[in-house]
């Protein structure tokens, strides 16, 4: 290098050129642009560093804003929706109270119904059967009363007892039974006296005699029986020949 520099130099002389400019231009090598370059680079840089923890809080700054304003949303959204549940909540209690009033409606109308219909059916039941009753009084007057002489009289009476069995046993298919109350105490609630008899036989108020027949419908009464009950036996009074002879005597 130093043989390079003497030797521009020396040509320079002979040129006639000033030796400060040869200088000049030997000092613009690619050595000294490239540390120049490498000057500006690192200026840079450092000037870049710099302004790093300006632009950080910045940032920090900016995803706090937004961190803030997600929570505001996210916090309305849970609120609307915990307002939507408590409003379907209420919603459903009230349809479950109505569900509940409406089922026990119902309950009591379908027990109503039912027993309106039970007491219907056995009224006309009870209708029914006790136009029946007198039939059944007249086949039983008749068995007491008529007397079969002949084969033929006998062959009627069968017949209409037939029909007499018939009828009582379709009776207490329905639930038809009699009453049995001779040798009973008189009850009102199943018996009406209608006949009175003194006698020291039975203890007073015994009925001695049903004269009617009464009879139950399952556990109720149909008809009350007609009967005869038994009443204390008066004294006899003294006769007046009785009560003459003390006086004679």
């Amino acid at each position: 290098m130093m043989d390079e520099n003497k030797q521009v130099n020396y040509t320079s002389q002979q040129l006639g050129e000033p030796i400060e400019v040869k200088q000049a231009m030997m000092s613009d090598s690619p050595a000294q642009i490239n540390s120049n370059e490498s000057g500006s680079e690192v200026s840079e840089q450092v000037a870049a560093q710099t302004n790093v923890p300006g632009d950080t809080a910045t940032l920090n700054q900016e995803n706090g804003v937004a961190a803030t304003e997600k929570t505001e949303v996210e916090t309305a959204a849970l609120t609307g929706l915990t307002q939507q549940i408590e409003a379907l909540k209420a919603q459903l209690e009230e349809r479950s109270t109505q569900y509940m009033r409406i089922a026990a409606d119902f309950e009591n109308y379908r027990k109503r119904t039912s027993k309106e219909k039970e007491d219907l059916e056995a009224l006309v039941k009870r209708n029914t059967i006790t136009e029946l009753l007198p039939v059944v009084d007249n086949f039983e007057r008749a068995r007491s009363h008529l007397k079969p002489q002949s084969d033929g009289e006998m062959t009627i009476h069968k017949s209409y007892q037939g029909v007499y069995k018939q009828l009582v046993d379709s009776l207490k298919r329905l639930g038809v039974s009699p009453m049995r109350p001779e040798g009973q105490e008189f009850d009102p609630n199943l018996h009406e006296a209608v006949m009175r008899e003194p006698t020291d036989e039975h203890p007073e108020g015994t009925v001695l005699e049903e004269l009617v027949r009464g009879y139950f419908l399952g556990d109720r009464v149909l008809r009350h029986a007609m009967v005869k009950v038994a009443a204390p036996k008066e004294d006899t009074p003294p006769t007046e020949e009785n009560q003459s002879s003390p006086a004679n005597s």
